[in-house]
């Protein structure tokens, strides 16, 4: 049967194309599908850069995946030839009271990660572009920092092919159909593909899609935006500027230096709006300019200079924005892969591992227990 592959993915972002490539160096006939053609601007990977961190401020559970996922970084750049990973360092700063930057102080304690902490005199002092008030302290971690995201889902996709890996872009999957007894069927609008394992990474669609597979995650995507300012080159550049986490309690952003003058990039991770992910996105606006403005008129008013760039992307948030990465409660044969809350693209190396070695091996190597679907299935 021409139509038939051992695995079907459906959506080659972030995690499905990495997926799709350590299955294809495993020599599985794999296909992957997804409605555009990646990397592109309509989900979550797009923008150029992505921050690595190695102290995690989110959980404790997320450091030797992350460690991992550098690993597998610094294998996909070599192999691939491609400019993937810039060591940046990364400064995770908070205001007093700061339960973000006290986890990340904690994990770098519990895994022994080299990492420097920083009163708000000496961040001002190591770095004259920042002005975060007394009382603020920050992490410095200095063997992290930016991932250039477009290339790295180019990377996977390259030698994904070369490998013998099928990719359909421009490919919506209208209808699944699995079978208790193993074995699925995936409609698309001109033809079905038969499979004997189905991974569902289909971002901000991923729950729309398991509706047909009797599950509805707390999903919800959401409207995100990231800017890119003028800045005082000679402070923010990043032969000298890290990459940036501020936790100011009531809100969090994040920021990238300058990266061959192109401005310094910046995003607020909290908030947004939510939206229907087949619907049009309200472009880059003033309001969104504005926000951003307002921090970094306080916090780095150097790097305030004249927009030169805003762009839209979406998260798909869960309740407690951890991971979903799990098996279906009624098909073994089905794996999920969803629910990544604006934090995951660091992990989608390690991502793409660990389910092709569920699917080869039956078994992952890491606990995962906290992104598992228990208490998470809506009744």
């Amino acid at each position: 049967m021409n139509n038939h592959y051992e695995v079907v993915i459906v959506g080659a972002g972030s995690m499905g194309m990495a997926a799709g490539y350590y299955l294809s160096k495993l020599g599985i006939k794999t296909l992957l599908l997804d409605s555009h053609n990646p990397p592109h601007d309509r989900g979550s990977h797009h923008g150029a850069t992505r921050i690595i961190r190695h102290a995690y401020g989110e959980g404790r559970q997320y450091v030797p995946l992350v460690l991992r996922a550098q690993q597998l970084w610094g294998e996909l750049q070599n192999e691939s030839n491609m400019p993937l990973f810039m060591r940046t360092g990364v400064l995770s700063a908070g205001a007093p009271g700061s339960a973000f930057t006290k986890e990340v102080l904690q994990s770098a304690k519990e895994f022994s990660l080299p990492v420097e902490e920083l009163s708000s005199e000496e961040m001002s002092y190591r770095w004259p572009g920042l002005t975060f008030p007394e009382g603020f302290a920050g992490c410095l971690e200095t063997n992290s920092g930016v991932l250039f995201s477009e290339q790295c889902i180019r990377a996977f996709r390259d030698l994904g092919l070369a490998n013998g890996m099928t990719l359909l872009p421009y490919t919506k999957v209208e209808k699944l159909e699995v079978n208790s007894g193993g074995g699925a069927v995936i409609q698309t609008a001109h033809d079905s593909y038969h499979t004997d394992f189905i991974v569902i990474s289909a971002g901000a669609r991923s729950n729309k899609l398991l509706k047909d597979l009797g599950l509805d995650l707390p999903l919800q995507p959401v409207r995100k935006t990231v800017s890119w300012f003028q800045c005082e080159q000679k402070l923010f550049d990043s032969d000298v500027f890290p990459a940036f986490t501020v936790d100011l309690i009531d809100s969090h952003y994040y920021g990238f230096p300058s990266i061959n003058e192109s401005g310094l990039k910046i995003g607020r991770h909290d908030g947004g709006f939510q939206v229907d992910p087949d619907d049009e996105i309200r472009p880059y606006g003033l309001d969104d300019e504005k926000d951003i403005r307002s921090f970094l008129q306080k916090f780095m008013p150097l790097a305030n200079g004249p927009l030169l760039k805003g762009s839209t992307c979406l998260y798909t948030l869960t309740p407690d924005e951890h991971f979903i990465i799990d098996q279906h409660p009624e098909f073994s044969h089905v794996f999920i892969s969803t629910g990544f809350s604006g934090h995951g693209f660091k992990f989608s190396s390690v991502v793409g591992e660990l389910i092709s070695k569920f699917i080869t091996k039956g078994k992952i190597g890491y606990d995962i227990s906290g992104f598992s679907l228990k208490n998470r299935i809506k009744d």
